[in-house]
């Protein structure tokens, strides 16, 4: 379970063999169901979305979707990312971020973006710790969730660091 204080984390593709797996995760760890299309999305995406199992426990996901934008470009969106409660704190979900972050810059996708609830202190912090930013609030997101407001958080990939 432990070598040396390091975790043992894998990371695993979604295919149609595990696809339950996610189902069941997203069941517990969203209070959202999710159609068939997020799962198409999620197979189509290929190597963007993980299983993450911790000493061969499935314990979280990240799912993605790449969408082309009005220029052709590509970019990635998050559509969950979740770690069951027991194992958060443990660097599961930065893991399965730091994954996607490394395989946007290898693909040259200059672009990740995600919703999150504007209550979300935990998941907006989260996601500035990778730098990502709030850019964009979407009022009324949320059909069945409170409050319904979501803020767009937007991280660019691969950009040159601007010298001081």
């Amino acid at each position: 379970m432990v070598a040396n204080g390091a975790v043992s984390v894998s990371l695993d593709s979604v295919r149609d063999k595990n696809l339950m797996q996610l189902k069941k995760l997203n069941s517990v760890l969203f209070p959202v169901r999710y159609n068939d299309k997020y799962y198409a999305d999620a197979l189509a995406s290929h190597h963007f979305t993980k299983l993450a199992y911790y000493s061969d426990i499935c314990v979280g996901s990240i799912a993605c979707r790449l969408e082309k934008k009005e220029d052709g470009a590509i970019r990635v969106y998050i559509m969950t990312l979740g770690v069951l409660a027991p194992y958060r704190g443990l660097g599961i979900g930065t893991k399965l971020l730091n994954h996607v972050i490394d395989l946007s810059s290898k693909e040259n996708i200059g672009e990740i973006y995600l919703h999150v609830q504007t209550n979300n202190e935990d998941a907006i912090n989260f996601y500035k710790k990778f730098g990502f930013e709030i850019t964009e609030t979407i009022k009324n997101y949320y059909a069945r969730i409170t409050p319904p407001d979501c803020y767009v958080v937007t991280k660019y990939v691969g950009q040159p660091q601007s010298e001081k």
